[in-house]
């Protein structure tokens, strides 16, 4: 049953992900503008987004530092013991 219920969402996910081709222009080379960025630049929200990409990420770097020294530290431990 749930072999059976598997493999039918997985064929309907893969249906659900087929994209339609759209052709590639010469205009799409030369585009260099990006309408969201100069809408959110425009109305200062850009600012606010970047801060928050720097907070997570800065979030997660403090994360790992300080499961590292857990994990160091156990190590020790461990050597100890032995």
């Amino acid at each position: 049953m749930k072999k059976g219920l598997v493999i039918v969402l997985l064929l309907f996910s893969l249906r659900a992900m087929a994209q339609e081709k759209i052709e590639i222009t010469t205009e799409d080379y030369q585009n260099s503008r990006v309408e969201m960025a100069d809408k959110m630049r425009e109305e200062g929200k850009i600012y606010v987004l970047v801060g928050i990409i720097g907070i997570v990420f800065a979030g997660i770097l403090v994360y790992l530092i300080s499961t590292e020294r857990k994990v160091s530290r156990l190590e020790k431990l461990l050597e100890e013991r032995d």
